[in-house]
C-alpha cells in the first residue's frame, strides 16, 4: 500500500485530492496547521492527521517519516508582498525534509507556464516553487495547469459571478488572453495516477482541458451553460491589475487580495506547449473533460448543494490567529462583551436547524442595511465581506467560511463559534449556544467578544456600542421567531 502525505488537506484541491487517493487504496496521512479543521471533514477517521506549520522542518519532518507520495499543495497567494519569498522558504524546507525521509516521490500542482512572456510574479513564484523541488533529489513531477473549473474553486467563481452579474461588461485587454481550462475532475485523476509514475520521471508537465479559449469566450460560453443572455462587452483598452483586482472584488465574491495575482495571471497565455503526461496516464476514453461540460458539472453540484470544498475553504491570508476568547491569554487584557439570552418556544433541534444555516443566502436575521454597509466597508478596506457565502447553506463545519467569518468551533448540534475575517481594529468572535430550559422550552445563549487592539480598537468597540441592541438583539430575536415558525409548522403540516 502506497503512503500518501498530503499538504494543504483542509484546502480546495488537497480537500478533494485526499478521498481520491483513500479510494485509489492509499494509506494517506495529511499535514495541517489546525487539527480541528481536518476533523471536520467526512474523510477525517479514515486517514491520519499530523499537524504541524509546513515552515518549521521539525513538523514536515515528523509528517514525511515512512512516506512514499508527498503531495506539495501549499502556496501562499494573496498574502501580500513577499509572498514568493515565503513560497521558496517553505519550498526549501519541504524538499530538505523529503530528501531526508527517502521519499519515493513528490507531485506539485504548479500553473502553465508560457514561453518568451514576461511572467506575473504568481506564476514566477510557481516556477521557482516547481525548481526547488526538481532540484530536492527526490523524483518530483510537476503538473502544470491553467485555469481549474470546478464547483467552489476562486478561477470558477470569479469568472461566474463575473458573467452572471454582468450583462454589460467593461473589460480589460486580458480577456483576450487564450486559456487552456481544465476540469477539476482531471486535475484530480492526474494528480491521483501521478503517484505510481516511473522513478525516473523528474520532470514538468502541462496539463489542459480539449478546448483553448479566450477568457471573453469562457464567459460567453458559460452564459450559454448557464442559459443566461449572451453578455455585452465594452472593451477599455487600460485597466491595471490593480484596478482590475479591485473592480472583480466588488463584483465576485473573491477578495481583491486573491483577485489580483489571478488577474495578473491572466495576462499570460496558459496553453499547454506539450501533452507527455499522455504517456504515463492515458486519457480516459471519453476524452478529457471540455469547457461546457466542465461548467455543467460545476452547477450541478452548486444547485445540488454538493461543493464539498471552496476557495475559501483555505485560511484567508491575514486573517487573525488567535488563542480562544476562553483561554487564560487574555488575562489582564480588555476583553469587550454583549451577552444575551433568550427563552424560545421551539425545540433545540428547530432553534440549531436556524443557527446552523445562518449568513450566506440566509442572512443574519437583523438589520439587513447594517451588515450589507459592513461587508461593502470591509471589501473596501481588502477584507473578504459578505460575498464569500457558505459552502453549505444548511450545515456549518469547523473551518466553513461564513461571509466575514470562520467556524472556529461547532458541536454540530448546540453551540457554534465564528471568529471574524473581516478589517478590525482588534479580533472578534460571535457564539451561540442552545440549552434546554425548565418547563420544556429552549434556551438561546449568544455572545459577542471583542478584544481591542490599541486605542483605536477601544473607540471602535464604544462607537458600534449603541447599535448593538438593534444588530445583536434583533438577531437574537429575528432567529428565535423563525424557530418557534418551524416548530408550528412541524405540528401543522398543512399550513
Amino acid at each position: 500500500m502506497t503512503r500518501s502525505l498530503v499538504t494543504g488537506a483542509t484546502g480546495y484541491i488537497g480537500g478533494r485530492l485526499v478521498p481520491q487517493l483513500l479510494e485509489a487504496g492509499h494509506d494517506v496521512r495529511v499535514l495541517v496547521r489546525d487539527e480541528a479543521k481536518a476533523r471536520a471533514r467526512e474523510w477525517s477517521d479514515q486517514v491520519e492527521i499530523a499537524q504541524g506549520d509546513a515552515t518549521e522542518a521539525d513538523d514536515v519532518r515528523r509528517a514525511l517519516e515512512d512516506v512514499d507520495v508527498a503531495y506539495y499543495l501549499l502556496h501562499s497567494i494573496g498574502t501580500g508582498s513577499g509572498f514568493a519569498d515565503a513560497e521558496q522558504r517553505i519550498a526549501q524546507t519541504f524538499a530538505d525534509a523529503a530528501q531526508d525521509a527517502g521519499v519515493r516521490r513528490i507531485v506539485y500542482l504548479s500553473g502553465m507556464v508560457p514561453k518568451d512572456e514576461e511572467l506575473s510574479e504568481h506564476l514566477r513564484s510557481r516556477t521557482q516553487v516547481a525548481q526547488t523541488l526538481l532540484d530536492s533529489g527526490v523524483p518530483t513531477a510537476v503538473l502544470q495547469a491553467g485555469v481549474v473549473i470546478g464547483s467552489g474553486s476562486a478561477s470558477f467563481e470569479m469568472l461566474r459571478y463575473l458573467t452572471e452579474r454582468l450583462p454589460v461588461m467593461v473589460t480589460p485587454r486580458w480577456v483576450h488572453t487564450r486559456i487552456q481550462p481544465i476540469a477539476v475532475r482531471d486535475v484530480l485523476r492526474y494528480l491521483t495516477k501521478s503517484a505510481d509514475l516511473p522513478d525516473d520521471v523528474n520532470r514538468r508537465f502541462d496539463i489542459g482541458g480539449p478546448d483553448v479559449l479566450t477568457y471573453l469566450e469562457m464567459m460567453q460560453r458559460y452564459a450559454h451553460v448557464a442559459e443566461l443572455p449572451r453578455r455585452r462587452v465594452l472593451p477599455v483598452p487600460v485597466l491595471s491589475p490593480w484596478w482590475s483586482s479591485h473592480w472583480v472584488g466588488l463584483v465576485t465574491p473573491v477578495p481583491a487580495a486573491l483577485a489580483r495575482p489571478l488577474v495578473e495571471s491572466l495576462r499570460n497565455t496558459v496553453v499547454a506547449s506539450e501533452h507527455d503526461i499522455a504517456d504515463y496516464i492515458l486519457d480516459p476514453p471519453e476524452g478529457l473533460v471540455g469547457f461546457d461540460r466542465s461548467v455543467e458539472l460545476a452547477l450541478t453540484r452548486i444547485r445540488d448543494l454538493d461543493v464539498p470544498t471552496r476557495w475559501s475553504s483555505a485560511a484567508t491570508a491575514g486573517a487573525p490567529s488567535a488563542p480562544l476568547p476562553s483561554d487564560p491569554d487574555w488575562s489582564g487584557g480588555t476583553l469587550y462583551t454583549d451577552e444575551r439570552t433568550r427563552e424560545v418556544h421551539a425545540s433545540p433541534e428547530k432553534l440549531w436547524q436556524v443557527i446552523d444555516g445562518i449568513g450566506g443566502d440566509n442572512g443574519w436575521y437583523s438589520w439587513s442595511l447594517a451588515w450589507e454597509v459592513r461587508g461593502l466597508v470591509d471589501r473596501f478596506l481588502g477584507g473578504p465581506g459578505l460575498r464569500r457565502g457558505r459552502r453549505d447553506s444548511a450545515r456549518m463545519r469547523v473551518g466553513d467560511a461564513v461571509d466575514f467569518w470562520r467556524v472556529e468551533e461547532t458541536d454540530g448540534h448546540a453551540f457554534v463559534r465564528l471568529r471574524a475575517e473581516m478589517k478590525l481594529p482588534g479580533l472578534a468572535w460571535l457564539e451561540m449556544r442552545v440549552g434546554q430550559a425548565d418547563g420544556g422550552t429552549t434556551t438561546f445563549h449568544h455572545r459577542a467578544i471583542f478584544h481591542p487592539k490599541g486605542l483605536l480598537g477601544h473607540l471602535y468597540w464604544w462607537s458600534i456600542y449603541p447599535f448593538h441592541g438593534i444588530v445583536f438583539g434583533g438577531m437574537q430575536r429575528n432567529i428565535a421567531r423563525a424557530a418557534e415558525s418551524l416548530e408550528e409548522r412541524r405540528y401543522s403540516p398543512g399550513r
